[in-house]
């Protein structure tokens, strides 16, 4: 009954992601769905996109193992980021109305940075995806008892993501998305009711937790190389998540300005409140089931979570866990495959072939859809590392290189293009030499490397050569009288 469930999810889904692709026209509906989109929708998409597998599944295994002081990059800095996003970049980029944040590179600087930077990012997604299609995996794995083995799951999944995902754009993934927020929302709720009357009630979790040491959000302050790390995982994912293609386009699929900021803003706000419920049913298997809680933390704590549906709920319920699940994996996936095609197609395959036409345009983006999901399966086939730490490390690069160019380019207006590459040169070489060189360090290789990159910028900035014309998008007003903006 499970199985055919989810067999009729995923055909539902697609069905949904085929529907909305009827309004794609053009390129730009697309990429950005001819930024068109409402608030609810923006704020669905902003939150069921970050929302995926590592929140339901990771961190919930994480906190298991190490309590919440484990708990740094996701969802704190995950939340963290989307609220500056919102905030603090959100304005300034949607007025630029451009189709990528590489876009930005090769209009704030050149347009060796934008492919330079473009590529970076694409890189850095090979993480967050494969992170979703290992989640896939084992939710086959999990409902068919082991039939279905782990690998043949991740595969079976990612091919009812791309179909969408391929023919629709943002159109499909703005409305499948938005149907799936409702769905991981009532869905988790409930079963977290469930679950909190079967180990005795909110207050018996919560004070469990609490005497096991569970709830202790920061480290040791007397080790400061506890506290070092702590703050690494923390700003690794929420600046390096910043130079990113999926924040950017959801901000820049708005209707309007307001409603990018907001969307975003309020979608980060509802992302780190709501990413306590399968913490807190993940921590009810302890009281639940001690002796099979105690087996997959030695094992696999990623199965803990969906071992406790299958055995210790009804199937109604177990309905409606794998919904939400299903949900929360389709959701991030879609978004996350798209935004790195995009990114590729637009800012390195253009920069190369620049007399593409818009209809050439997109049936590339459409065909590296399928070839980055040929890319991203073989990486989650082959890697070894927690969904989790997939994720962790997914921001790594982009931190250390394409943040401070940003950073700079839209609030500094003496930053130059020879100052970005100066910056994008020192950050990733001195993050680089210590990831692959340097024995480990108190200090994270990529905040290294984003200082790095930080004191080569604003150095060559001043006193290197100047650009050789006038840059748009110095600051928010000039970024606004450079492209005639009005809200």
């Amino acid at each position: 009954m499970l199985l055919l469930f989810v067999a009729f999810y995923l055909l539902a889904s697609i069905g949904i992601g085929l529907l909305a692709a009827r309004r794609v026209r053009n390129a730009r509906d697309y990429i950005v769905a001819g930024r068109n989109l409402p608030f609810i929708v923006v704020l669905a998409m902003v939150f069921a996109t970050w929302f995926g597998s590592e929140t339901v599944l990771g961190i919930s295994a994480t906190f298991l193992e190490e309590g919440a002081v484990g708990l740094a990059s996701d969802p704190l800095g995950a939340a963290l980021c989307l609220i500056l996003f919102g905030l603090i970049f959100a304005r300034p980029l949607y007025r630029m109305n451009l189709l990528t944040l590489g876009d930005y590179y090769r209009r704030r600087y050149n347009p060796t940075l934008e492919i330079v930077l473009s590529l970076c990012m694409v890189i850095s997604y090979l993480g967050w995806v494969g992170a979703q299609f290992t989640a896939l995996g084992v939710v086959f794995n999990v409902l068919s008892e082991g039939a279905i083995p782990q690998p043949m799951g991740v595969i079976l999944g990612a091919g009812a993501v791309l179909i969408y995902t391929v023919v629709g754009g943002m159109w499909s993934v703005a409305w499948t998305t938005f149907v799936q927020m409702i769905l991981i929302v009532v869905g988790l709720l409930i079963v977290a009711l469930f679950t909190g009357e079967m180990a005795g009630g909110i207050g018996a979790v919560i004070a469990h937790a609490h005497a096991a040491g569970k709830l202790d959000w920061f480290p040791d302050l007397t080790d400061p190389a506890a506290l070092l790390s702590w703050f690494a995982a923390l700003l690794t994912m929420a600046l390096g998540s910043i130079p990113q293609q999926d924040v950017f386009q959801r901000v820049n699929s708005s209707r309007t300005e307001t409603t990018a900021v907001w969307g975003t803003t309020l979608g980060g706000v509802a992302y780190l409140l709501f990413a306590a419920v399968p913490l807190y049913i993940a921590y009810s298997a302890v009281l639940i089931d001690p002796p099979m809680t105690e087996r997959l933390l030695a094992e696999d704590p990623q199965l803990i979570l969906p071992t406790l549906v299958v055995q210790h709920m009804p199937l109604w319920l177990q309905i409606i866990f794998f919904g939400a699940l299903l949900s929360v994996i389709m959701s991030t996936a879609s978004g996350t495959l798209l935004a790195p095609s995009v990114t590729f197609t637009e800012n390195v395959l253009k920069s190369l072939i620049p007399a593409m036409t818009d209809r050439q345009l997109l049936r590339a983006t459409r065909v590296t859809v399928i070839c980055f999901t040929l890319l991203v399966l073989l990486y989650a086939l082959l890697s070894n590392e927690s969904i989790h730490k997939m994720v962790e490390h997914a921001y790594r690069v982009t931190l250390a290189g394409a943040f401070v160019p940003l950073f700079l380019g839209l609030f500094w207006r003496r930053a130059t293009a020879f100052g970005a590459t100066m910056a994008v040169i020192f950050g990733l070489g001195v993050w680089l030499f210590g990831e692959l060189v340097l024995p480990p360090l108190p200090l994270e290789p990529q905040l290294i490397g984003m200082f790095a990159a930080l004191i080569a910028m604003i150095l060559s900035s001043l006193y290197g050569p100047p650009d050789p014309k006038d840059p748009p998008g110095r600051t928010h007003r000039a970024a606004a009288a450079t492209y005639h903006v009005t809200s």
